[in-house]
C-alpha cells in the first residue's frame, strides 16, 4: 500500500503526487486552506476510484473560549492512503501518531478508521475541557462581573454548538460505512467487515460524545439561570433599598406639608412650632427604622 502525508499543498502539487486522478471538486477541498477550520464540514464521500474523508479535530480552548480546529483530509483507496494536514490559525496541524507502528500489511480501511477514531477521541477531550470551564464559572459566579460571565457563557454555547454540529456530521458520515453504503465497488474493497465493526465503536464513541455535549449544555444553562437569579436578587435588594428610602421621606413630607397649610391664627399656638414639626419628623423616621429593621427588610 502507498502511503503519502502532505501539508498544505497547493493543487498542482496534489495533481503531481498523489496517484490518482482528482475532480475538481476534491481537488478544491483538499487545496483550500485551513484558517480556524470553521468553514469546513466532516464528510466521508466516495468519488468513484477512492473515498475523500474531511475529519476536523478540535484544539484546546483558547484565552477567548473558542476553539480552532485542525483539518485532516484523506485520500483512501484499497491501495492508498494521502493524508492531507492544514496548518490552522493557531499554527498547529493535525496530529497522525495513530498511524504510528502501523506497517503497510494493514488495510486501508482500518488505518482510516484509527484517524476517524482519533478524531471521535479529540471531541471527548473537547468535552473535559468543557466541564472544567463550567466547574470554574460555577465556583466564581459570585466573583466574576456579571458582563463576563455572560460573555464567557455565550462563548461557551456556541462553542458547544458548534462542536455538536461538527460531532454529528462525522457520526452521519461514518453511519454510512457502517450500513455498507459507502465503498468502492460491491465486494467491500475499500472496508472490509474488520473495518465496519472498528467504524461502529467509532460511532458509539460519537452518540456519547453528542450526548455529552447535551449534558454540558444543560450544566452551562444552569449556570446561566443561577446568574440571571443572581441579577434578578440584586435588582430586588436595590428596589427594596430605594422603597425603603422613599417611605423615610414619605412622612417627613406629610408632616412638612401639613404645616405648610395656611389657616390663620390655628398655627400661631405652641404645639404647633418648628420645634414639634422637628420633632415628629424625628420620632416617625425612627419608628419607620425600628421597623424596617424588625420586619428584616433593610
Amino acid at each position: 500500500m502507498h502511503r503519502l502525508d502532505l501539508i498544505d499543498p497547493s493543487s498542482h502539487e496534489l495533481l503531481s503526487r498523489v496517484p490518482a486522478r482528482l475532480d475538481p471538486d476534491a481537488l478544491e477541498i483538499l487545496s483550500a486552506a485551513a484558517g480556524d477550520g470553521r468553514e469546513a464540514r466532516p464528510t466521508l464521500e466516495s468519488h468513484g476510484t477512492y473515498v475523500l474523508a474531511v475529519l476536523l479535530f478540535p484544539g484546546p480552548l483558547g484565552a477567548d473560549d473558542r476553539v480552532v480546529y485542525h483539518e485532516l483530509d484523506v485520500i483512501a483507496a484499497p491501495h492508498l492512503l494521502v493524508t492531507v494536514r492544514k496548518t490552522a490559525s493557531d499554527g498547529d496541524i493535525a496530529d497522525l501518531s495513530v498511524l504510528d507502528g502501523k506497517h503497510e500489511s494493514h488495510p486501508c480501511g482500518i488505518l482510516v478508521n484509527e484517524l476517524v477514531d482519533a478524531a471521535a477521541d479529540s471531541y471527548l477531550d473537547l468535552v473535559d475541557r468543557l466541564y472544567v470551564e463550567i466547574d470554574a464559572l460555577e465556583d466564581h459566579v459570585d466573583d466574576l462581573p456579571s458582563v463576563m460571565l455572560r460573555q464567557r457563557l455565550s462563548s461557551l454555547r456556541h462553542e458547544m454548538l458548534h462542536a455538536r454540529r461538527n460531532a454529528s456530521a462525522t457520526r452521519a458520515a461514518i453511519r454510512r460505512v457502517v450500513d455498507g453504503r459507502l465503498d468502492l465497488g460491491d465486494d467491500d474493497a475499500l472496508f472490509p467487515r474488520e473495518a465496519e465493526h472498528a467504524f461502529a465503536d467509532t460511532y458509539d464513541t460519537l452518540v456519547r460524545v453528542i450526548e455529552e455535549l447535551d449534558v454540558a449544555r444543560d450544566l452551562l444553562a444552569s449556570v446561566r439561570d443561577y446568574l440571571q437569579a443572581k441579577i434578578a436578587e440584586t435588582q430586588s435588594e436595590i428596589v427594596k433599598k430605594l422603597t425603603v428610602v422613599a417611605s423615610l421621606v414619605l412622612v417627613p413630607t406629610l408632616i412638612t406639608g401639613f404645616y405648610g397649610q395656611n389657616f390663620a391664627g390655628v398655627f400661631e399656638k405652641g404645639y404647633w412650632t418648628l420645634g414639634v414639626s422637628v420633632g415628629l419628623i424625628v420620632v416617625t423616621t425612627l419608628l419607620q427604622l425600628a421597623f424596617f429593621r424588625w420586619k428584616r427588610w433593610i
